[in-house]
């Protein structure tokens, strides 16, 4: 009975066994075994460590890949080196592959990964953390790969504005982008960005004031982090750029470590964010009382709040916010010297509803888990912000 079933009729049985009952599937025979095979979208290769891992990859991963011919989803962690034939494999399968992540895989030269992008047309999410990827390389990426939804550039020394310029220019829907710690970022490469970005983390970047103008350009940004601003040359009052209009839709803004963020930054962020739901200011030590009382007055939406070792949040700041953020649910404090224990008692008796707590490892985005999920029609997930804590 069961063999005169047609693939796809396997393959939607398949699909509804419990996840404990997919192995024991694929042992009825060859052919419910190809079904297995064939249903299987995505696999992560996790990295090798000693030193015949090289000849490992070499050997396996031509195997694994026609093995699962119709794969969506790969991601290679730590891989030595991809042999040249795991490189072809993967471009003739590249009408399935949406989804590629490269994590510490320092070797993996830029001329194999612009050989593999030229090919893989179809990807939505790349994750290129630590790799040798040039803009060279992201040029071929942005020219391959129009439909691009999110990429990850994390720690990748050698790109620079022009990789990222190319990268706004050819990739219209690109929605994530996470340039942390890319020393040769300084933002202008993103001021030709679409409305489509609504996420940026450019942490421990030299951004620029006009650069910065930039990444808020596209009008449409509801996630930035900029922590640890690095080599910043403009005044206390420059980062009120971001409330200057073009980020009026943002929902989530870290600024943890900008210790030169003042008062008129932090009004004109207030004024021009109006919808801005999480804010980190932990060690922004320049904000005084002008700037927590104009917070607590304009940020009508907002409803968690980090203040942690602030060390001009004073007594008379904590009863601000006390008396404004109406929606304010959360609020991590811990290290501001002067605030009294008596100034925090009343700020727990006057507003029972915050959860007053100290910061925690890993803080960002708790009310906006599944904004930095982009679904694409074959259901891929493809991104979700984690910072963590410095101090």
């Amino acid at each position: 009975m069961a063999a005169d079933l047609a693939d796809d009729c396997l393959l939607a049985i398949f699909a509804k066994l419990e996840t404990s009952d997919h192995n024991a599937f694929g042992l009825t025979c060859r052919r419910w075994l190809a079904i297995q095979n064939a249903a299987r979208t995505s696999l992560t290769l996790k990295p090798c460590y000693n030193h015949h891992s090289s000849s490992i990859y070499s050997s396996y991963l031509p195997r694994l890949l026609a093995r699962f011919p119709q794969l969506h989803s790969i991601s290679f962690s730590g891989c030595p080196k991809l042999p040249a034939t795991a490189l072809r494999m993967l471009k003739e399968s590249s009408q399935h592959l949406r989804s590629l992540a490269f994590h510490y895989c320092t070797d993996v030269s830029d001329k194999a990964l612009c050989f593999l992008f030229a090919g893989c047309s179809r990807l939505v999410s790349v994750v290129l953390y630590r790799s040798s990827i040039s803009d060279r390389g992201l040029e071929v990426l942005a020219s391959s790969c129009p439909g691009l939804l999110n990429l990850n550039l994390s720690h990748c020394a050698a790109v620079s504005d022009a990789g990222v310029a190319a990268l706004c220019q050819n990739c219209r829907q690109l929605r994530v982008l996470v340039i942390t710690s890319c020393s040769g970022i300084s933002g202008h490469g993103l001021a030709d960005c679409s409305s489509t970005l609504e996420s940026v983390e450019a942490e421990s970047c030299p951004l620029t004031v006009d650069g910065l103008r930039a990444a808020v350009s596209g009008g449409g940004l509801r996630y930035l982090s900029i922590a640890g601003l690095r080599n910043w040359a403009g005044g206390s009052g420059s980062l009120a750029v971001i409330g200057g209009g073009m980020a009026a839709g943002l929902r989530v803004l870290n600024l943890r470590l900008c210790r030169f963020m003042g008062d008129d930054a932090a009004a004109a962020i207030a004024e021009g964010c109006p919808r801005l739901e999480e804010w980190n200011l932990g060690l922004c030590h320049e904000i005084r009382l002008g700037g927590w009382s104009a917070m607590a007055a304009r940020c009508l939406s907002l409803k968690v709040l980090h203040v942690n070792r602030c060390r001009n949040l004073c007594d008379d700041g904590l009863a601000a916010l006390q008396g404004g953020c109406r929606r304010l649910e959360v609020l991590y404090i811990q290290g501001c010297p002067k605030v009294t224990a008596l100034a925090m008692e009343a700020f727990r008796l006057a507003r029972g509803a915050v959860l007053v707590k100290p910061e925690e490892s890993v803080y960002i985005g708790p009310c906006l888990d599944a904004l930095f999920k982009v679904v694409t029609r074959r259901g891929t997930a493809i991104a979700q912000a984690h910072l963590t804590s410095e101090f």
